[in-house]
């Protein structure tokens, strides 16, 4: 949370999205918007080790902070360094006896204890049906109920909206309290995130009948509280706009190619927009026409230079004209790309340095790199232009064809 100097313009605490595109939908959303000056939590009864797996296959950003195993653990950084809180995780060791709890559910034969992949320091699991899950227990601990069979066992004052309570308290005392909070989810799980006081809350359309059941009992005549008629990441966006809470169109549903630049001096916008209009170059989305091309090159400097994660480095408008031949190659192999991450600093009067992580995503493998782009504004132009790209790779990221990798 010390990545921001101040207190956060929105928080947004997240859930599992199973759908890429309206996770992708969201993703361009928060990079070109809300990423520099908001908090993205994401709030899932997935283990970190299971959640860190997850990332690896799925578009999912990087989090500021990921509360993981139904609230059970904190961790501040959802990449690669990552950093627990510990006083949470002492505030859960209070009156918590992981073996007396073991020892108590066996009394229950019907439940039936889930892989150990999925047990916890702070949280027991178990498989049980609905009936039989609100007859369960009635020890010192808390007990959460979601997806019509997953029954976890948790310390008392565990859970996600003890958790999401704990951090808001937190910020609080830094100082730090946000503008607005809005909270997202579609199981049992998420329920108790709706309770916190001045969140707002959406469910998706998409939600399970346990949290849908829930609402209907606790919520529908709460104005801060809403179901939304989209799922996953569109129903996230339908609530920024419902609420009020910011910008609520995406990039990635912006079709104007003739003008595809960004905003005149937001170089988070500007990288977005100009990577998603080289995925929809490469699926055959936009006309095969040379106007696009000469476009990007009057948004580059005809000295500016491109180094590729090889390390071949050649003008930038040398790449652009090698784009030609990749149009329409990404068509049959559900190519996207996102960029994950993205920071600015403005470095002097007219120019700035963005920084990402740029992810590739192309029958079914994903590929990464870090990318730095220096731009200048040009009064003249009255836009960014780009001077200089420079690409490393993550991890154990290569392309296959060093070729069909460009920017």
């Amino acid at each position: 949370m010390d990545r921001l100097e101040g207190p956060p313009r929105l928080i947004l605490v997240d859930h599992d999205d199973p759908e890429n595109n309206d996770l992708l939908r969201f993703n361009a959303l928060w990079e070109a918007h809300y990423r520099h000056d908001s908090l993205l939590v994401y709030c899932t009864g997935r283990s970190f080790s299971s959640y860190s797996s997850l990332r690896k296959k799925r578009p999912l950003l990087t989090p500021d902070i990921a509360v993981t195993s139904v609230g059970s653990e904190i961790v501040y950084g959802g990449g690669e360094s990552t950093v627990s809180d510990v006083v949470w995780t002492a505030r859960l060791d209070y009156k918590w006896n992981r073996d007396i709890v073991v020892e108590e559910t066996l009394k229950f034969p019907k439940l039936e204890p889930q892989p150990d992949k999925s047990q916890e320091e702070h949280k027991v699991s178990f498989f049980v049906g609905r009936e039989d899950a609100v007859e369960i227990m009635k020890v010192d601990v808390k007990l959460v109920y979601s997806n019509g069979y997953a029954f976890d066992v948790l310390p008392r004052g565990a859970g996600k909206q003890g958790a999401l309570t704990y951090l808001l308290d937190k910020l609080d005392i830094e100082g730090k309290q946000p503008s607005n909070t809005l909270v997202c989810g579609d199981s049992g799980n998420d329920a108790e995130l709706f309770n916190i006081s001045d969140v707002y809350g959406v469910m998706v359309s998409n939600s399970h009948e346990e949290l849908l059941q829930w609402y209907e009992e606790n919520a529908k005549d709460n104005p801060k509280i809403f179901h939304a008629s989209e799922r996953c990441g569109a129903g996230m966006i339908e609530a920024i706009q419902r609420f009020n809470l910011g910008p609520n169109v995406s990039p990635r549903d912006v079709m104007d190619t003739e003008n595809f630049h960004g905003e005149s001096l937001n170089p988070a916008h500007e990288v977005v927009q100009f990577y998603l209009f080289y995925e929809r170059w490469r699926c055959g989305e936009v006309e095969k026409s040379d106007k696009y091309l000469q476009n990007l090159k009057s948004l580059s400097s005809p000295l500016g230079i491109f180094v590729h994660p090889s390390g071949v480095e050649k003008p930038i408008h040398e790449w652009i004209d090698e784009m030609e031949n990749l149009y329409g190659d990404g068509k049959e192999k559900k190519f996207r790309i996102w960029l994950d991450n993205v920071t600015s600093s403005h470095i002097s009067s007219d120019t700035w340095l963005a920084k990402f992580v740029k992810h590739e995503l192309s029958e079914g493998k994903v590929r990464s790199c870090s990318t730095k782009v220096l731009l200048s504004y040009k009064e003249e132009k009255q836009r960014l232009t780009w001077m200089h790209i420079h690409q490393s790779w993550l991890d154990e990221s290569s392309s296959d064809d060093q070729e069909k990798w460009i920017f």
